[in-house]
């Protein structure tokens, strides 16, 4: 099923990504796009990927840190890995919700338990969040030309992204700190859906919120236990996030362009990337690409914003997504074999019947 869903996220991406490239390549001449792409200067898009891998590893650092404190003393490589699958699987999923379950997932499978795994995704995600708000309030106090390319449409946008971002931050920092105010108040509303016929189970719901509140409370928990640990992991996200909204400077350098400053392509990144990243859209796809085309056209320039945004969409997205779908993979592999070989040794150490049942089973799993 999870495989089934994979699939259709792809396909929803590439018909995106086809819909959106006709519509902004549409009545531009492919000889005169050809001919703006060949001023690239090509060495100085590396910085680009280089980047993107930096934006990557921010987050295997952040998951580092937390599952050193957890007492898990996993090797920074495969919390990169688990970063690649989080940023493949997010990609090809609305509002990048299957990016945290997958490496959840991979976490597991690596012997880390999903309570901990859990808690390491959602210290992640609450900075992460944080993070961006503190990128896009800065970008629109301090930088009053990037906050006048946020107009019309795009004004519109930021605030949905603004205030769903804000929403999410606080509902997460309720459930932490606030678990009993927050759990009447899902009884109230778990109860008056069964009573309306919408919740068929209302049983089984409460359960998973209380579950759910447990884990939060063990967030909250590992934050007073650890306060510099979240101040670390915020400090981490900023730089993840500026590393990441310092794409386009690379294609504006690239480019041979001059005048606009990494601070400015930063901070308008920054609003783009807040408007747009809380649609229901695998990888904002369609939004981001017009977005950007928008936000930047005077930044490059109405004959070279599109070569632009192909650059910088396609260093920050496109081919990261093959790179992510790769180590993904080869993460799956990896896992697999050495569950294979956790349970064989299992089998080879247990010699109690029931016992050995058991761990044959784990092995076929693994398989």
């Amino acid at each position: 099923m999870q495989g089934k869903k994979n699939r259709l996220g792809i396909l929803l991406l590439v018909v995106l990504a086809a819909v959106t490239g006709g519509i902004l390549l549409k009545g531009q001449p492919v000889s005169i796009l050809w001919a703006n792409l060949r001023r690239l200067n090509p060495w100085l898009l590396l910085p680009g990927l280089a980047m993107m891998f930096g934006y990557v590893g921010c987050e295997a650092l952040c998951t580092w840190q937390i599952l050193r404190r957890l007492g898990h003393r996993v090797p920074w490589s495969h919390c990169l890995g688990y970063s690649f699958v989080g940023f493949y699987v997010s990609s090809i999923t609305p509002s990048a919700t299957g990016g945290q379950p997958a490496q959840i997932y991979y976490m597991n499978r690596d012997g880390i338990p999903v309570a901990h795994g859990a808690l390491n995704m959602m210290l992640i995600a609450s900075c992460y969040q944080v993070a961006a708000l503190l990128w896009g309030a800065g970008a629109w106090l301090f930088l009053p030309t990037v906050r006048a390319a946020a107009d019309d449409g795009l004004g519109i946008l930021l605030l949905y992204g603004a205030v769903m971002l804000l929403l999410l931050t606080l509902g997460i920092a309720c459930f932490m700190f606030l678990p009993g105010p927050v759990r009447k108040v899902c009884r109230a509303v778990l109860g008056l859906s069964a009573r309306m016929g919408i919740l068929r189970d209302l049983e089984a719901a409460e359960t998973k919120v209380e579950k759910l509140l447990q884990e939060y409370s063990s967030g909250a928990q590992c934050v007073k236990r650890n306060p510099g640990l979240a101040v670390k992991v915020l400090l981490l996200c900023l730089v993840q996030q500026g590393l990441l909204f310092s794409v386009p400077w690379t294609a504006y350098l690239a480019f041979g362009l001059h005048g606009t400053g990494w601070i400015q392509m930063a901070g308008l990144q920054a609003l783009l990337t807040l408007a747009v990243c809380n649609l229901p859209l695998p990888g904002a796809v369609g939004a981001a690409e017009s977005g950007f085309v928008k936000a930047f056209a005077a930044v490059f320039g109405a004959e070279l914003v599109t070569p632009a945004m192909l650059v910088s969409r396609g260093i920050s997205f496109y081919a990261f997504l093959l790179v992510s779908f790769v180590v993904a993979t080869a993460v799956h592999l990896r896992t697999r074999r050495e569950g294979r070989s956790r349970a064989l040794k299992e089998i080879t150490r247990d010699s109690r019947g029931e016992s050995r049942v058991r761990a044959v089973e784990k092995y076929l799993n693994a398989r």
